[in-house]
């Protein structure tokens, strides 16, 4: 079954008419994703650089200016929230997409508000990622083909937390607020599919 991708926004569909600007800056701090995404985005023929904390994003941004970005919202000596603040000074109609693997309304309200247009949970893919660099203005963004299950959103947090917690299992139940045995069940079982 082939994707229904919509339309980039008049600027946006002028520049890849003429084989335009579709330099891309991904911010993130875990190299394998990282380096997959830019593999992946290039297939998507984007060309990209690359970028693992704020202070390399933003001396990058200086220089390339790129069109698109996709930033990691924990990233190291700082935030992503600064960096895509950083990187609308440099460019104003860059379009900039977070990622984070935190699904926080009240973190995707800051990200909008400095400048991202969209918001995407992690594991986000290629497909997703460009859909939401050239989805246009649109007040809300299409819903996801194959959205996480409440389950997966569940035991991605957990993880995230676990490691955080430099996979201490007592802390990572505290922060949690969940009974140490319960958790250990979690940790023990696969992630859920979808």
């Amino acid at each position: 079954m082939r994707r229904h991708t919509p339309a980039p926004d008049a600027k946006h569909q002028a520049a890849l008419a003429a084989g335009g600007d579709r330099t891309l800056l991904i911010v993130d701090d875990d190299d394998t994703f990282r380096m997959r995404l830019a593999r992946a985005m290039e297939r998507h023929g984007y060309r990209v650089t690359t970028a693992a904390e704020v202070d390399e994003a933003c001396g990058k941004a200086r220089v390339l200016r790129p069109a698109y970005a996709v930033v990691d919202l924990r990233i190291p000596n700082g935030s992503g929230l600064e960096v895509v603040k950083a990187l609308r000074e440099v460019r104003a109609d860059m379009r900039v997409v977070i990622l984070t693997g935190y699904g926080n309304i009240a973190t995707a309200v800051a990200a909008v508000k400095v400048g991202a247009i969209d918001y995407l949970a992690k594991p986000a893919d290629a497909d997703d990622i460009d859909r939401a660099l050239n989805a246009g203005d649109r007040p809300l963004p299409l819903p996801p083909e194959n959205p996480m299950s409440a389950d997966r959103v569940r035991w991605e947090h957990i993880q995230r937390v676990f490691e955080q917690c430099d996979r201490n299992v007592s802390e990572t139940a505290r922060r949690l607020n969940m009974h140490r045995r319960t958790l250990q069940r979690i940790l023990g079982k696969h992630s859920p599919h979808g």
